[in-house]
C-alpha cells in the first residue's frame, strides 16, 4: 500500500453543516444541559453504531445502569436505526421513568454537536471510531468506544492527545480487563507477582492481517447512508458484505479487509495484545522493533521485540501464553492453566500482586465518569494495543521489519512514518485535536 502524508483540519465546518442536515438527530430540551454529572444525577448517553455488538451487549448493558438515560442512537441504517429507537423508548415508558423520547439519527457530528448529551458509546466498524472519539473529546463528553481502538497508528495517538487535552474519561472495550469472558486479571496478577519468574516470550494465537477490498457490486435497498458508511474509506460500490441490511445475528465481514479493518489481527488482537501488555506491565509502551515471517506465504508468525528482551510472537494457540524462568502459563476465554500446576493454583498471598477489581466494563465506565479517573481499559492502553496489531500488520503488509520508538510513536526510518495513517476523503481528514 502506498500512503501520503498525514494532513489535519478541525471538524466545526462539517459539524454545524450537519446539524442543519434533514436526516440528523434533533435536539430536543433535555433537563441538564451541558452539565457534569454529580453521582447522584442521570448521564445521557447516546449510542453510536446499531450492530450486533449494540445489540447483545451496550443496549442492555447501558439501559440497566439506574443512573444513564439513554437520548439517542445513530446507525446510517434505518432499520437498526428504528430498531433501537423503538426498544430504548420501550424499556422506559415500561419502567414508566420521567422520559422525552430517545431521538434518532445517522450521522455522529450532529449529535456530537448537542449539548445536552453527557457521554457517547461507539459501536461502529473499526474505520468508523477516531473521529467519533476525537469530537466526542472535543466536544466535552466522555467516551466508552469498542475496540480494535483505531484503524491507524496516527489515529491511535491523537486519540491519547484529544483524551488528555479535553479531560475525558475514555474507555476502550477491551472486555477482558473487566474479566469479561475469563480469569484475566487473575492471570495478570500471577504474572506480575514472579509466579513465572522473568519471561522470555509470549506467543498470541489470533487471526491475521486484513487484505484490500475485492468485492463485486450489489443492488441496494433503500434506506442506507452509504456514502456515510464508507467515510474516510475509497468510494466503491455497495456490498452486503460490508453493511448488511437491518438487523442481523453476525459480525459483518468488513473485519476481512484493509479499508475498513486490520483482520483478526486487530480484531481478537486488540484483545490478546491487551492482556499481554498488561501482564508485561507496558501500557504505556510497546515493542521496539517488528519484524515478518522468515516464510513470505505465511499471515502468522511476525514477532515483536521489546528493549528488555522479551519475544511476543503472532501466533500459537488460541489466547496468550507466557514463557518464563519457572514455568509456562495459558489464559484464554474460559481457560487459565500453568504449567507446572502449581502457578495457578495456589492463591495469592497478601504481599503479592492484587490488581483493582472492576465492577464491569461499562459500570467502570460510569463509575469514572462521576470520579474523574483513568477507566481500566483507559484510551492510551487501547491505543498501545492496538498500535502492536497495526506493526505486525504493516510487516505482513510489505515483507520486511521496521523500528519503533513507542516513546515518539515514530519510525526509526523517517520515510516510514507516511505508514502511520493512510490516505482518506478530505471531508474526513483527521482533525486538530
Amino acid at each position: 500500500m502506498s500512503h501520503s502524508r498525514i494532513r489535519r483540519r478541525t471538524f466545526v465546518k462539517s459539524a454545524a453543516a450537519a446539524a442543519l442536515a434533514p436526516t440528523l438527530i434533533t435536539r430536543p430540551a433535555w433537563s441538564g444541559i451541558g452539565r457534569r454529572c454529580s453521582p447522584n444525577q442521570r448521564k445521557t448517553v447516546a449510542l453510536i453504531g446499531c450492530g450486533k455488538m449494540a445489540k447483545d451487549y451496550h443496549l442492555p448493558e447501558l439501559l440497566k445502569q439506574p443512573d444513564v438515560q439513554l437520548v439517542a442512537v445513530c446507525e446510517v441504517d434505518k432499520t437498526r436505526r428504528d430498531v433501537f429507537q423503538n426498544q430504548v423508548n420501550q424499556h422506559y415508558s415500561s419502567a414508566k421513568q420521567e422520559y422525552q423520547g430517545c431521538d434518532a439519527g445517522a450521522d455522529f457530528r450532529a449529535l456530537i454537536a448537542r449539548d445536552d448529551i453527557d457521554a457517547v458509546c461507539i459501536a461502529t466498524p473499526d474505520h468508523w471510531h477516531a473521529l467519533p472519539i476525537i469530537a466526542a473529546c472535543q466536544a466535552g463528553k466522555d467516551v466508552y468506544c469498542e475496540k480494535p481502538l483505531t484503524l491507524t497508528i496516527r489515529e491511535a495517538q491523537l486519540c491519547i492527545e484529544a483524551a488528555r487535552k479535553h479531560d475525558r474519561v475514555v474507555q476502550t472495550g477491551s472486555q477482558q480487563r473487566s474479566n469479561v469472558f475469563g480469569p484475566f486479571r487473575q492471570a495478570v496478577e500471577f504474572i506480575r507477582s514472579g509466579r513465572l519468574g522473568k519471561i522470555s516470550r509470549v506467543t498470541i494465537g489470533v487471526g491475521g492481517p486484513s487484505k484490500p477490498c475485492d468485492l463485486a457490486e450489489e443492488t441496494m435497498e433503500p434506506g442506507l447512508e452509504w456514502d456515510l458508511w464508507l467515510g474516510q474509506a475509497p468510494v466503491r460500490p455497495y456490498h452486503s458484505i460490508l453493511s448488511p441490511r437491518g438487523m442481523h445475528n453476525h459480525f459483518p465481514n468488513w473485519r476481512s479487509y484493509q479499508e475498513y479493518s486490520g483482520g483478526g489481527h486487530t480484531d481478537m488482537g486488540a484483545h490478546f495484545y491487551d492482556i499481554a501488555q498488561w501482564a508485561l506491565n507496558r501500557d504505556e509502551s510497546g515493542p521496539v522493533k517488528i519484524l515478518p515471517p522468515e516464510d513470505a506465504s505465511q499471515n502468522t508468525g511476525a514477532r515483536f521485540l521489546y528493549d528488555d528482551g522479551v519475544e511476543m510472537v503472532h501466533g500459537g494457540p488460541s489466547g496468550c501464553v507466557f514463557y518464563g524462568e519457572k514455568g509456562k502459563l495459558h489464559i484464554d476465554r474460559g481457560r487459565l492453566t500453568s504449567d507446572p500446576e502449581e502457578i495457578v493454583k495456589t492463591p495469592l498471598a497478601d504481599d503479592e500482586v492484587h490488581l483493582p477489581v472492576s465492577p464491569g466494563h461499562h459500570r467502570n465506565w460510569l463509575d469514572c465518569i462521576d470520579s474523574r479517573e483513568k477507566p481500566v481499559a483507559d484510551v492510551e492502553k487501547g491505543a498501545r494495543t492496538v498500535t502492536i496489531a497495526h506493526l505486525g500488520n504493516l510487516a505482513y503488509w510489505h515483507r520486511r521489519s521496521f523500528e519503533w520508538n513507542p516513546q515518539t510513536w515514530a519510525f526509526a526510518d523517517p520515510a516510514d512514518n507516511d505508514l502511520l495513517d493512510r490516505p482518506r476523503r478530505s471531508e474526513w481528514e483527521l482533525p486538530e485535536v
